[in-house]
C-alpha cells in the first residue's frame, strides 16, 4: 500500500507489486521496465517522464490517472478498467488492451502501431490528427478493410 508518495528519477524496473493499492503517487523520471501491477488499484495516480515498458496493469483498475511523456511500449492493460485516464504524448506500441473496460479515457499524441486488443479502447476519445494517424489499428478493430484509391 502506498500513500501520498513520491518518486523521482530512481528505479522500479521489475517490481512486483500485484494487488497493490496506490493513493495519490507521483513517479516522475522513474524507470519502472517491468513493473507489475496486477490486480493493483491506483487511484490519483501519475505517471510523468517514465519508462513503463512491459508494465503489466493486467486485471487492474485505474481511477483518475495520468501517463504523461512516458514509454509504455508492450505494456498490459489486458482486462483493466480505466475511468479518467489521461494518456498524453505515450507510445503504445504493441500494448495489449485485451478485453479492458474504458470509461472517460483520453490518448493524445500516442502512437498505437501494433496493440493488441483495440477494440479494448471502445469509449477512448482522441483527437481526430491521432485517430487519423493510428487509422490502420482503429480500422482493423473495427473490422474494416483499408483500399487503395
Amino acid at each position: 500500500m502506498l500513500r501520498d508518495v513520491a518518486f523521482e528519477r530512481g528505479s522500479l524496473a521489475n517490481v512486483r507489486a500485484l494487488k497493490g493499492d496506490w493513493r495519490r503517487v507521483r513517479v516522475v523520471g522513474t524507470r519502472a521496465t517491468g513493473l507489475e501491477l496486477g490486480e493493483s488499484q491506483l487511484l490519483d495516480v501519475t505517471f510523468e517522464d517514465a519508462k513503463l515498458d512491459y508494465a503489466s496493469f493486467r486485471n487492474a483498475r485505474l481511477e483518475r490517472v495520468i501517463f504523461r511523456n512516458c514509454r509504455l511500449d508492450e505494456s498490459d492493460f489486458g482486462g483493466a478498467r480505466l475511468t479518467s485516464v489521461t494518456f498524453e504524448h505515450c507510445p503504445l506500441l504493441q500494448a495489449s488492451f485485451d478485453a479492458a473496460k474504458l470509461k472517460d479515457v483520453e490518448l493524445r499524441g500516442c502512437d498505437l502501431e501494433g496493440i493488441s486488443g483495440a477494440a479494448g479502447l471502445r469509449g477512448a476519445g482522441m483527437p481526430v490528427g491521432d485517430a487519423l494517424a493510428n487509422l490502420t489499428v482503429l480500422a482493423a478493430a473495427a473490422g474494416v478493410r483499408l483500399l487503395d484509391e
